[in-house]
C-alpha cells in the first residue's frame, strides 16, 4: 500500500542557498527534460489549465462520490424528536435522570445549576418506514418516504458543548479557529469540475435568528484563500462585489484585469509568494462569473413538477427549499463541495413548538432533493449530509409541562443521516441507550464522519496534508478512522 503524503508545496520564501539548492536541485534537470520534451507533445495531456486540486487526479482509491452536498441544521437539531425513538423516556417521563446514565459528565451553564434534571419525553409520535423499519418522527412525513436511501447514524458524538466550537469542529476538524473548512480540503485536493464557477460554495438560509455563522466556518485557514468557499445569496447581487460598477464595461474591467495580472505576476517573480497567485486567480474566476452566476441562479427554467416537488418555498430566493434546489443545479454545473446552513434548531425552551418549525421549513426539500438527484441519475455519485454539530438533552432544560420542555446541549451523542455517494442505503448505524444520552453501541465520532467522507471522495484523510507552521496537518489532524460499515 502507498502510504506517501500528499501534500501543498513547502514554503520557499527565506530559503538558504543551500537549501534552495536542497530542494530544488533534481527538479532542476526534470524542468529542462520537460521543456525538450513538451515541443513533440510527449507531454500533452490536454488538461492544462485545468484544476485538478494537489493530487492531479490521482486518487488514493476509486471515488464513489464526485461531489458533496451538505445540509448542515445549526444549532443542533434534537435526536429525540427525530429520528432516535425512546419509549422508555416516554414511560418515565418527569423521574429524575439517574446518576448512573449521567456518571458525572459535564453540563453546560444553563442547565448545571438546575434544581433538577427532569426526564422530557418526546410529545411527538414515532413510526417505522421502509424496509429497514427505520423509526422517524411524525415530523419528517417527507424524509420518512425517502428512507430506504437513508444511512441513519444514530451514535454520533463529539467532546464540544457550545455552539462555537462544536460548529467549527464540525466544519474544519478542529474546535479552535483558523483551521481549513471541510470544502477547502476537498478543493485543495481534488481541485474543480467547473472553470466558471467555484469549487466550493455556500448558501445560508436569510432572517434565521438563532446563534450566529462565520465566515471562518466556510474559510481556507491557512491553505491558499482561493479554496474558501463562496456565499452565494439570493437577491440583485447573489456574490457581493461581482458585477461592473455604473460606468464600467465588460471590455474595460477586461483591460484593466489584464493591467493588473502583469502587476500581480511581477510581484510573485519577485516575492515568490502562492497568495499572488491565489489572487490572480481569484480575479479571474470572478471575471467568468459574472455570466455563470446569473445562469446558475435562474431557476426560471425549471418545470412546474419540480417547484411542486420541493415545496411552495421553493420559489422564494433564499429560503431553504430554494437553495436545496440550487444546490441540485450547481451540482450539475460541477461544484464539488456545496455547503446550506438553516439556523434555528437551538431550542432551550418551548422546543415542540421551535422543532415543529424547523421540520415545516426543511423536511419536503431534505427528501426533495433525494428523489431529485435520483431521478436525474446523480444520487448515485452525489453525497448528501445533513446533520447538525450536536444533540440535545434528554432532560428538560427549564419547566417541564405536559406539552411543553427545552432541551439543552449534548454532545455525547446525536443523529446524522448520509445518502447515495458511495454509503450504505437503507442502514439505520449505532445506538444510543434508553434514554438518548450516551452512545451504546457503535460510536462515530467527528474525525471518524470526516475521514469516511474523504473515503468515499477517493481520499485517504491520512495522506492529504498541508505544511504549515513546522509540521503537516490535515482535516483529521492525527486522528479518525474510516467507518467501513458505512459503506455500500
Amino acid at each position: 500500500m502507498n502510504n506517501q503524503v500528499c501534500t501543498g508545496p513547502l514554503p520557499a520564501a527565506g530559503l538558504s542557498r543551500r537549501g534552495f539548492l536542497n530542494r530544488f536541485g533534481m527538479g532542476l534537470g526534470g524542468l529542462a527534460l520537460a521543456n525538450l520534451l513538451k515541443p513533440s507533445g510527449l507531454l500533452a495531456s490536454g488538461t492544462e489549465g485545468a484544476d485538478r486540486g494537489i493530487l492531479n487526479g490521482q486518487l488514493h482509491h476509486t471515488a464513489k462520490a464526485k461531489r458533496v452536498i451538505y445540509l448542515f441544521m445549526a444549532g443542533g437539531p434534537s435526536q429525540m424528536e427525530t429520528f432516535d425513538y425512546k419509549p422508555l423516556l416516554n414511560q418515565r417521563n418527569g423521574e429524575q435522570l439517574p446518576d448512573s446514565v449521567r456518571m458525572g459528565q459535564r453540563l453546560t451553564g444553563m442547565s448545571g445549576n438546575q434544581a433538577s434534571l427532569p426526564l422530557a419525553g418526546s410529545i411527538y409520535k414515532f413510526a417505522q418506514h421502509g424496509t429497514s423499519g427505520a423509526w422517524v418522527s411524525e415530523l419528517l412525513p417527507h424524509t420518512a418516504k425517502v428512507t430506504d436511501n437513508l444511512c441513519i447514524v444514530r451514535s454520533m458524538y463529539t467532546e464540544a458543548i457550545n455552539h462555537d466550537p462544536a460548529i467549527t469542529f464540525l466544519q474544519t476538524g478542529s474546535q479552535i479557529s483558523g483551521r481549513p473548512s471541510i470544502g477547502a480540503w476537498v478543493h485543495y485536493g481534488l481541485g474543480s469540475d467547473n472553470e466558471n464557477l467555484p469549487a466550493f460554495v455556500v448558501l445560508i438560509t436569510p432572517g434565521k435568528v438563532d446563534q450566529p455563522l462565520y465566515s471562518r466556518l466556510w474559510g481556507s485557514g491557512f491553505l491558499p484563500s482561493r479554496h474558501q468557499g463562496v456565499q452565494f445569496r439570493s437577491g440583485k447581487d447573489p456574490v457581493l462585489y461581482l458585477n461592473n460598477p455604473d460606468g464600467v464595461t465588460p471590455a474595460s474591467r477586461r483591460l484593466m484585469l489584464d493591467r493588473l495580472k502583469e502587476l500581480h505576476q511581477h510581484a510573485a517573480d519577485k516575492l515568490g509568494d502562492t497568495e499572488i497567485d491565489a489572487r490572480i486567480s481569484q480575479y479571474e474566476m470572478a471575471y467568468r462569473m459574472q455570466s455563470s452566476v446569473p445562469d446558475v441562479m435562474d431557476l426560471s427554467n425549471e418545470p412546474e413538477s419540480v417547484f411542486e416537488l420541493y415545496g411552495p418555498d421553493s420559489k422564494k430566493p433564499g429560503k431553504f427549499a430554494a437553495n436545496c434546489l440550487l444546490a441540485r443545479r450547481l451540482a450539475e454545473k460541477g461544484v464539488k463541495f456545496i455547503q446550506l446552513y438553516h439556523q434555528g434548531w437551538d431550542q432551550h425552551g418551548n422546543l415542540p413548538a421551535g422543532i415543529k418549525t424547523q421540520c415545516q421549513e426543511t423536511d419536503q426539500a431534505c427528501a426533495a432533493l433525494i428523489t431529485d438527484l435520483k431521478q436525474r441519475g446523480m444520487l448515485d455519485d452525489t453525497l448528501v449530509v445533513w446533520g447538525g454539530e450536536f444533540g440535545r438533552t434528554s432532560y428538560s432544560q427549564g419547566k417541564l409541562t405536559a406539552d411543553n420542555y427545552g432541551r439543552d446541549h449534548h454532545p455525547r451523542c446525536f443523529t446524522t443521516w448520509m445518502a447515495g455517494g458511495g454509503v450504505k442505503p437503507g442502514l439505520v448505524y449505532g445506538e444510543t441507550d434508553d434514554f438518548s444520552y450516551n452512545v451504546a453501541r457503535d460510536g462515530v465520532h467527528v474525525h471518524d464522519f470526516h475521514a469516511t467522507m474523504m473515503h468515499l471522495l477517493g481520499v485517504n484523510h491520512e495522506r492529504l496534508t498541508y505544511f504549515y507552521q513546522g509540521r503537516y496537518f490535515r482535516l483529521t489532524d492525527v486522528h479518525g478512522k474510516v467507518v467501513k460499515e458505512l459503506l455500500a
